[in-house]
Parts: C-alpha cells; structure tokens; sequence
C-alpha cells in the first residue's frame, strides 16, 4: 500500500494517519504504539527538513511479508538529501538543558523498530523501518 502526498506542507497528520490504518499494520496496541511513535518521528523530519517552506512531495507506503511477519514502513521524497542515521546518538544520561538539540526522534525510531535504513537514489532520500509484529 502507497500513496504520494503533494504538497506535504500541513499534512503530517494525515500522512501518519493513512500509514496507521494501512491493512497491513498489526492490531497488537503495543506494538502500533511503538509503530506510530517512530512513524511520526520519520514523517515529521521529512515535513520540517526535506524542502524549503513543505511544498515537495513524499511517498509513504508500508507492505507485510507474510512469511516473516515483518511490516516494512518506507518514506520517499525528493528534498535535501539527508541521511538521519548519520547524526550520532544523543546522550541520553545528560540532562534536557545539557544535550545538543536535535536527533532523540531518529534515536527513539533506532530503539522502537528492529531496522532502520537509508538510502539515496535516483535524486530521492529513502528510509526505510522494519519490525517484526509477531
């Protein structure tokens, strides 16, 4: 299941929303948790940071390999190439006001989901997330 969102500006929720009701996504309400928290984290980095003012475009689908049980959520747009598995992890034994800003959304989607990868290709960032739901 796919679809394109163009323009993305103020459209994060429905984005997050289309991915969360995809058949695909497991009925177990601990798991969607974690799957929404990392969803929302990805979709709204993509919102914010891939285009100058939200008016490019990103396509969002999500597909369950039957044999494996694992739900595989992909994001693609067309902005900046950026690669947030790149930054460094924040250090989480400092206190709010002493870490750097920026980065505890992709390194909660890190702990949340079993893999977390990214790609550039053919002039588009790629980012996929996978988890095992059974």
């Amino acid at each position: 299941m796919k679809k394109r969102f163009n323009p993305i500006k103020d459209k994060s929720s429905e984005i997050i929303e289309f991915l969360m009701t995809s058949p695909d996504m497991p009925d177990d309400e601990a798991l969607r948790f974690k799957l929404r928290l990392s969803i929302e984290e990805a979709v709204e980095n993509v919102v914010r940071y891939a285009y100058d003012g939200g008016i490019g475009w990103l396509e969002a689908g999500t597909s369950l390999d039957h044999d494996s049980l694992v739900l595989t959520i992909e994001l693609r747009d067309a902005g900046i190439p950026f690669n947030p598995l790149e930054k460094d992890d924040p250090d989480i034994t400092l206190g709010a006001e002493e870490r750097e800003i920026g980065g505890l959304g992709i390194f909660l989607c890190k702990k949340m989901m079993d893999s977390i990868n990214y790609r550039y290709e053919n002039g588009n960032n790629v980012l996929t997330m996978s988890k095992k739901i059974r």
